[in-house]
């Protein structure tokens, strides 16, 4: 329903159309009936008016204009029933316009509403294509042969080259803060930028949930995420932080021998997912696109407002996707819980729509 009403057709004269022109054909339409209705009206009073002017005169050439009498009448009865007539037509036509219009206006709502969840779908989907890359080279930079190295037999040298090694890495992939190597007791053995984030090394994360939930991962093959934060340990910018077990020989089912921990450079990366969501240009002044964590935080805002807080709750007919009113009542929130992508879970996050009427709250 949602992608064939919004989608643009074609009409025989090869103009578009969509469920707005035809509202607006409709209060076209029953301003035309109306003004026709009137006219006839109008007409039908005039002939009206002439009849009783004719049998006025008539009566007063007496017997000779008895014949013509009976023609007024006639010509009076034939304007009543066109002036009852008019006054049905109206009633008619402007009620089942109305009718029209109410529907049109429900089609409008039903559809704008499905296209706002589409929106929100959209959001939360490339964020969920984006981390699951995360995922990815988290567990395959784990297995490398200088990472594991280093986690097995820690020393300054094998640290000095790790970092190396970490440092490469964060310069083709531009998309993050740093990466940890921990041994398991939480220390960190080796970062990849020094000169950026100094005075690291050594330092405890073990109390990290990041860092406990990795190092119960019972395979290579698992990692672990931890909800956006601002890290102080690297200057306050928000960190998406996914991990996985560093393993000896590098293999899946191999001893555990540390933690590595990449910090995904969230703010950028979803600022620009939120605020690159088609919105209309009409309606982006009203509009926020939001990304919502499973712990009610917004945590991504196109606007920029209220990141890493929680915002109001509001019930939700549906635990996946819908529609509801907005808080203050003068607007929509439409919204689609992640459904994940390929090996990617999700974290229980939402994309969000926040429309009103002129301002747009939280929800």
């Amino acid at each position: 329903m949602t992608k064939q009403a919004q989608r643009m057709s074609k009409d025989p004269e090869g103009e578009n159309c969509d469920l707005s022109d035809i509202a607006a054909a409709a209060t076209t339409l029953r301003r035309v009936a109306h003004d026709k209705t009137q006219r006839i009206r109008r007409i039908t009073h005039q002939v009206k008016m002439l009849a009783l002017n004719a049998r006025i005169e008539s009566s007063r050439v007496g017997e000779l204009g008895r014949g013509f009498t009976v023609v007024a009448n006639e010509v009076g009865a034939v304007g009543e029933a066109i002036a009852g007539l008019a006054r049905e037509l109206e009633a008619d036509v402007d009620g089942r316009i109305v009718g029209l219009q109410e529907q049109v206006s429900r089609l409008v709502a039903r559809a704008q509403g499905e296209r706002l969840v589409d929106l929100a779908l959209n959001a939360v989907e490339l964020i969920d294509r984006n981390l699951y890359e995360r995922t990815c080279d988290v567990r395959w930079w784990a297995t490398d042969a200088a990472v594991v190295a280093c986690a097995a037999e820690p020393s300054a040298e094998a640290a000095a080259f790790v970092g190396k090694r970490l440092g490469v890495i964060l310069s083709a992939y531009t998309v993050y803060l740093d990466l940890w190597l921990c041994d398991l007791d939480g220390r960190i053995l080796a970062t990849g930028r020094p000169d950026r984030f100094p005075g690291l090394r050594g330092q405890s994360v073990a109390q990290e949930p990041w860092f406990r939930q990795t190092a119960a991962l019972a395979s290579g093959d698992e990692y672990s995420a931890a909800d956006i934060r601002a890290e102080n340990r690297l200057g306050g910018a928000q960190a998406a932080t996914y991990c996985a077990s560093v393993r000896r020989d590098g293999e899946a089912t191999g001893r555990p021998l540390g933690v590595l921990a990449i910090h995904f450079d969230w703010e950028p990366q979803a600022r620009a997912i939120v605020q690159g969501v088609r919105v209309a240009p009409e309606d982006r002044a009203r509009t926020r696109v939001l990304l919502v964590d499973a712990a009610q935080r917004v945590i991504a805002a196109s606007d920029g407002v209220g990141l890493l807080k929680k915002r109001p709750e509001f019930d939700l007919n549906d635990p996946v996707s819908g529609v509801v009113p907005s808080r203050d009542g003068k607007g929509l929130v439409a919204y689609h819980r992640t459904p994940g992508y390929e090996t990617y879970r999700g974290l229980g996050w939402y994309g969000m729509i926040v429309q009103g009427v002129g301002q747009t709250g939280t929800g």
